[in-house]
């Protein structure tokens, strides 16, 4: 295959898209905790002084929005004071809503205990999983990037780097070798920092304290290109340089843009909307093909329409790195996990997360996260063998 460059960024939690995800997954817990069946698609836009919240929200009692806002700012490390804050909610739609609380099976008549609950939009959404990361099961080039943002944070909040501000991102490009990860070509760093920080030791301390620690798990060589700020000046950053939105950061979010994404945004949504809790559950899936070891990539696709509770579609695909086709593989899947909405939120303890500590980092990131477990590999590799030996006996069965 000779040589490949794959590239991912990441952000801080400072970034204005990021700042958005934030308020508006941290608004999502403060509305569960009031009501864990509440409905939530919540918006923010964050510009220079102003934050603006919108969407539907249906809850028995609604939090202070405002309160909320303002807390995510002090811990973001921004000046509530400084922002004036719009709330523009209302409650879901009753059309929507119906659809979700009656799906279109039970309104023909199933009393199936997972068919009740319909699908709270359409779409497809996308998991994936790959063995070159450890237990992360993604593509090097996000996990590295994630690291770096991660580190940079926490500098900035130990105070062990002076004068940089809640603002910053990383991209790192990863050199492959017949498919293979073998070394970091390109680091890019580019951080908010205060007017008075010297760029020449702001450079050595990204280094020092960012780099090296962030890169422990795979290494920089004498031959990787490092650029931190390569634009030169950082002073003015987050809303008041940058407009902000929620959902503007996907690749970010998911698979650094090196698997397939459906579109749909994760973050300030409750798990009846399956743009979140069927890409998790996608993941879920994907993740236990490779840790059970029956392939080294996966990729799975469902598809779901509004107010329906089975999916129209589900594909699996592991890119000719199953140790059994993929057609049995899915049937596998499909035996083991339950893909319909009420399924995959008791499955994965969706009414239970603490959303905002999604927002950074990636959604994919923590193993403490319920789709991140591998708890059902057993029953896929038995659901695997028992396939195999029934495709077996029916080929014996139809040998002439």
């Amino acid at each position: 295959m000779g040589t490949v460059y794959k590239t991912a960024e990441s952000v801080c939690m400072g970034h204005p898209d990021k700042l958005c995800d934030l308020i508006a997954d941290s608004i999502l817990d403060a509305c569960l905790a009031q009501d864990r069946l509440a409905r939530v698609a919540c918006e923010v836009l964050a510009t220079k002084g102003h934050i603006i919240v919108a969407g539907e929200i249906t809850c028995q009692k609604m939090p202070s929005i405002k309160g909320v806002v303002r807390r995510v700012l002090e811990k973001v490390g921004y000046k509530p004071q400084r922002f004036r804050i719009k709330v523009l909610v209302h409650r879901q739609s009753p059309d929507i809503a119906g659809g979700v609380s009656q799906s279109l099976e039970a309104r023909s008549g199933s009393r199936e205990r997972y068919s009740l609950l319909g699908a709270g939009d359409q779409g497809t959404v996308y998991g994936y999983a790959v063995a070159e990361s450890g237990h992360h099961m993604l593509p090097l080039p996000i996990v590295l990037a994630h690291r770096i943002t991660a580190q940079l944070d926490k500098a900035r909040r130990d105070g062990l780097i002076k004068g940089i501000l809640p603002d910053g991102k990383a991209q790192v490009t990863v050199a492959y070798q017949d498919g293979v990860p073998k070394r970091i070509k390109t680091v890019v760093v580019s951080v908010q920092h205060e007017d008075s920080k010297s760029l020449d030791l702001l450079k050595e301390q990204i280094r020092s304290d960012v780099l090296w620690p962030a890169f422990d798990i795979f290494p920089l060589d004498q031959h990787t290109e490092v650029l931190v700020n390569p634009s030169g000046r950082f002073v003015e950053g987050g809303p008041a340089a940058d407009t902000g939105l929620t959902g503007r950061k996907l690749m970010v979010d998911t698979y650094g843009g090196l698997a397939l994404h459906g579109g749909g945004a994760l973050s300030g949504k409750d798990p009846t909307k399956v743009d979140r809790s069927g890409a998790y559950l996608a993941r879920y899936i994907a993740k236990h093909v490779v840790w059970a070891g029956l392939a080294q990539e996966c990729q799975v696709a469902i598809s779901y329409a509004i107010g329906k509770a089975d999916p129209v579609a589900f594909d699996l695909d592991t890119f000719h790195t199953g140790k059994v086709p993929d057609a049995l593989l899915t049937q596998a899947a499909l035996a083991v996990f339950n893909l319909r909405p009420a399924a995959i939120i008791e499955q994965l303890s969706l009414r239970k997360v603490r959303y905002a500590q999604t927002a950074n980092y990636g959604h994919f990131h923590n193993i403490q996260f319920p789709w991140e477990a591998t708890d059902q590999c057993v029953a896929l590799r038995e659901a695997v063998r028992r396939l195999n030996i029934q495709h077996e006996e029916q080929e014996e069965y139809t040998k002439p």
